[in-house]
C-alpha cells in the first residue's frame, strides 16, 4: 500500500492492547476513519533498548505476534517498519559467531574493529574529541573471544547495540538480504533509525558525513525502488540537516515543531514558529510526540538560546508531574538533548492547549504522526517511571483496551479525532499550503487549497483559540468546520 497523507499512529506492538491483533482490533473498534496509517515501532526479537536491538528481523517476537498479524495490518493502513542500519544486538547470532571464530567467522566484516578502523588500532585524543558520540569516551565495546583475546569493536550506543560496518560487502549483503524480506511482509516506508551515525571515517564527527551519507541513502533507494517502499531519515540534530535531506528528494522528519509549539504557547508569540511553517519542508512527516523525549536540538537557531532557555524552564514549571531529574543519568537518560514528558503533560494537562497544539499539527506542512500516548492525551506515567527507572517510560504508559474505551469518551478526544477525520478525508490538504501572518503577534492562519476546494485555521495564541473554515461542497458555500 503506498503513503497516504493521512494521519500516521506510532505505536509500540503491546501499547494499545497486549499485542498486534489486539491492535487492529482497537484501531478498527476506536478509531475508524482516524488513523490512516501505522508506524509499528519494532516488533522482532530484541535484546534491549524496546527494540531497537534487534536479534534478528526475519522473526516477530512471539508475546507480539506473528507476520500474519502484521501483514493483516497491512492490508488495512500504510505502515512503516524501523530498521537499524548503523547496528545489531549483541545477543544476534552473527555477533556471537564473530566472538566464538573470531577471524574465521562468516560474520567478521559486518563489525567495526578498531585495530582495523583506526591506525595504530585506537584514535588519538584529538580524533575522539571531533567524534559526534553518545559516551564520554571513543565509543567502543570490548569484544570478548571463545579463545581468551579480546579487541574493541565500535559501539555508538548501549552495549547490547554493536555498530556495523555499512562499507563492507558482507554488511551490504546482509542489509539487502533484510530489507527485501521487510518489505514483502507490507512495509510502505522503512524508517531508517539513527541513520547518520553510519558515516564514519577516521578525523571526521562520524555523523553525516558528506558525500557519504548521499550515496548510503541512494543505495538502500535503489534497493526499495523496485517494491516502492520509500525510506524516512531518523536524525535529530540541527534543522539544516532536514533541509539538505529534502533538497536530495528524501522524506524527513519535523521534529522542530514540538519546542516551537511549546514555545509560541508558553509566550504567545507566533513569529518563531511561523518562521519555521514558511520555510520547512513540504515532504516531511511531522511530529509533537515520539517514543523518545520531547527533542532540543533541533531548534537550535530557529529559537535562540534564551528563548530555548525560556521554553524549558516554562516546561518544568507549568508542566505536569514533570522534574528534571526524569531526563538525567538517574533515569537512565542517554541524550542531554531530550526531555521526558507526554506533550499533554508539558501543556500542564490543558485541554484547550493541547487541542490548538494537535489541529497546528494537522494544518503544518506534511504528514502528521501522532504517538499513541499523544493520541489519547495521556498524562505522564510517574508510576511506571519509578518502577522502571527508565526515564522514557513516562511517556510509554501500556494502555489496556478498557483504558482505551474509557480515555475516547473524553471530550478532549472527541473534537481531536473530529479534526483527525477531517484531516485525512478532506480534498485541499492534497493541494498546496500557505502561511499568513496577522497584524497581531500572537495570531496566525494556515491554508490549504487545491482547484476550489480550501481550508484554513485561524490561531490566536493568547486566547489558546481557534477555528476552521472550509469550503463544503456539497453546500456549494463557505462554512466553519464545528470542532
Amino acid at each position: 500500500m503506498p503513503v497516504k497523507n493521512q494521519v500516521m499512529l506510532i505505536t509500540y506492538p503491546d501499547s494499545l492492547g497486549r499485542n498486534l491483533k489486539d491492535l487492529r482490533a482497537i484501531l478498527k473498534r476506536y478509531f475508524d476513519g482516524v488513523v490512516g496509517g501505522v508506524h509499528i515501532l519494532p516488533f522482532f526479537p530484541s535484546s534491549g533498548d524496546r527494540g531497537f536491538s534487534p536479534v534478528t528481523y526475519k522473526k516477530v517476537s512471539p508475546e507480539f505476534g506473528t507476520f500474519e498479524d502484521i501483514g493483516a495490518l497491512a492490508q488495512e493502513y500504510y505502515l512503516m517498519f524501523d530498521y537499524m542500519l548503523n547496528h545489531i544486538s549483541a545477543q544476534s547470532a552473527y555477533y556471537q559467531d564473530f566472538l566464538k571464530n573470531k577471524d574465521a567467522s562468516l560474520w567478521k566484516d559486518l563489525f567495526i574493529r578498531y585495530k582495523i578502523f583506526w591506525k595504530n588500532s585506537f584514535p588519538t585524543q584529538e580524533q575522539v574529541d571531533v567524534i559526534y558520540k553518545r559516551k564520554p569516551r571513543a565509543p567502543y565495546v570490548d569484544a570478548h573471544f571463545t579463545d581468551g583475546t579480546e579487541e574493541k569493536v565500535w559501539c555508538t550506543f548501549s552495549e547490547e547495540q554493536i555498530d556495523l560496518n555499512v562499507r563492507s560487502t558482507v554488511t551490504k549483503r546482509f542489509n539487502r538480504n533484510n530489507l527485501e524480506f521487510l518489505v514483502k511482509q507490507g512495509a510502505s516506508i522503512i524508517r531508517l533509525d539513527a541513520l547518520a551515525y553510519v558515516t564514519k571515517r577516521p578525523g571526521t564527527s562520524c555523523f553525516f558525513i558528506e558525500p557519504d551519507i548521499w550515496n548510503i541513502l541512494n543505495e538502500y533507494s535503489e534497493i526499495l525502488k523496485p517494491f516502492h517502499v520509500d525510506i524516512l531519515p531518523e536524525i535529530h540534530e540541527h534543522y539544516s540537516i532536514q533541509l539538505k535531506l529534502a533538497e536530495h528528494g528524501n522524506w524527513v522528519y519535523d521534529f522542530s515543531l514540538p519546542m516551537l509549539v511549546l514555545h509560541a504557547l508558553y509566550s504567545g508569540l507566533a513569529e518563531r514558529l511561523v518562521h519555521w511553517l514558511e520555510i520547512c519542508p513540504r515532504k516531511q512527516f511531522t511530529t509533537l510526540d515520539t517514543h523518545d523525549g520531547i527533542g532540543v536540538v533541533d531548534v537550535k537557531s530557529l529559537l535562540t538560546d534564551k528563548e530555548i532557555d525560556f521554553t524549558i524552564k516554562a516546561l518544568y514549571e507549568h508542566g505536569a508531574n514533570i522534574k528534571q531529574k526524569y531526563s538525567s543519568a538517574e533515569y537512565n537518560n542517554l541524550d542531554i538533548y531530550q526531555i521526558n514528558c507526554t506533550y499533554y503533560s508539558a501543556l500542564g494537562n490543558d485541554d484547550a492547549a493541547y487541542l490548538l497544539a494537535r489541529v497546528i499539527q494537522l494544518f503544518a506542512p506534511g504528514i502528521p504522526q501522532v504517538y499513541y500516548v499523544g493520541m489519547l492525551a495521556g498524562k505522564n506515567d510517574v508510576d511506571l517511571l519509578g518502577r522502571t527507572k527508565e526515564g522514557r517510560n513516562i511517556n510509554r504508559h501500556y494502555y489496556t483496551e478498557e483504558e482505551i474505551a474509557t480515555e475516547t469518551q473524553r471530550p478532549l478526544l472527541k473534537k481531536l479525532f473530529r479534526l483527525m477525520r477531517f484531516r485525512n478525508s478532506y480534498g485541499a490538504f492534497e493541494g498546496t499550503v500557505s502561511i499568513s501572518r496577522q497584524v497581531e503577534p500572537n495570531c496566525f492562519a494556515i491554508h490549504w487549497e487545491n482547484s476550489e476546494l480550501w481550508t484554513e485555521l485561524y490561531v490566536d495564541l493568547a486566547e489558546k483559540k481557534f477555528s476552521v473554515q472550509y469550503f463544503d461542497e456539497r453546500r456549494g458555500t463557505d462554512v466553519e468546520f464545528l470542532v
